[in-house]
């Protein structure tokens, strides 16, 4: 190949990048903003369970717990289709390594998550009738008396939990049963949440953590709430494709 032919190659190639890119704009945008509007409404209506009550000295434990399960309901409802509603990063990546999407969508959900969740968060510290940035509402923080390992570890298990569920809805065996998907979640969210609250506060979401992190700028301990979800997330999602998955479809050939 001739100088002259590698000038034209190279030349062709960044005249058609900018299709290329118009193209994948126009077939994932309502996907991306679709994980964004749902990791927006996630943070924005559970951490409103977060803001104190007037006259309480503590919000009920169980508050908290349904709210964010019932909100991860409502979002799966009406996002569900568009996007999978995954509003998570170490389901994001779970989505990626499953094919179900794209290394570039699922960067690109990622990126709409964790803004979601600072919008989302930013909206209550607006209107919220506490200074919720000052005071830390809804920053996740381990229990006092657990070091940052003993988080991981039950952020580790809980977002291990929560990946199999997540396999199992996947899983080419149920797809008959997604009409209870929603109810599914939340009651798994909600069940989680008050086992772990109490300890770690339940993340299970490295987007949720991010953005009242970011608006209260309080990053003690905030690695625990990435490091628990995508090891406890990711791990147990390969172990169920390549073992309980595989041994499944052999069973039915």
């Amino acid at each position: 190949m001739t100088l002259t032919q590698n000038l034209e190659a190279v030349t062709n190639h960044f005249e058609k990048a900018p299709s290329s890119i118009a193209v994948w704009v126009s077939s994932q945008w309502k996907g991306v903003a679709s994980e964004f509007v749902a990791t927006l409404f996630l943070v924005t209506f559970g951490c409103m369970s977060c803001i104190p009550i007037s006259g309480l000295p503590h919000n009920p434990p169980m508050y908290a717990a349904l709210t964010f399960g019932m909100t991860i309901a409502i979002c799966i409802q009406i996002f569900g289709h568009i996007s999978g509603a995954l509003m998570n990063p170490f389901i994001a990546v779970q989505a990626v390594l499953w094919k179900r999407v794209s290394i570039s969508v699922g960067i690109a959900y990622i990126l709409a998550e964790l803004a979601g969740a600072c919008a989302g968060y930013g909206i209550l510290v607006a209107v919220a009738p506490v200074d919720m940035a000052g005071e830390g509402v809804c920053v996740s923080l381990p229990h006092p008396m657990l070091n940052n390992y003993q988080a991981v570890c039950v952020e580790i298990m809980l977002s291990a939990a929560l990946s199999l569920v997540n396999c199992s809805v996947w899983d080419p065996v149920n797809e008959s049963r997604l009409d209870s998907v929603p109810l599914k979640y939340a009651l798994t969210i909600s069940a989680l949440a008050l086992a772990g609250g109490p300890l770690s506060g339940s993340s299970m979401n490295p987007a949720r953590s991010f953005g009242p992190a970011l608006w209260a700028m309080k990053w003690d301990s905030h690695w625990v709430y990435w490091v628990g979800p995508f090891i406890g997330g990711i791990v147990p999602a390969i172990f169920y494709k390549h073992v309980w998955l595989q041994k499944r479809d052999s069973k039915s050939l």
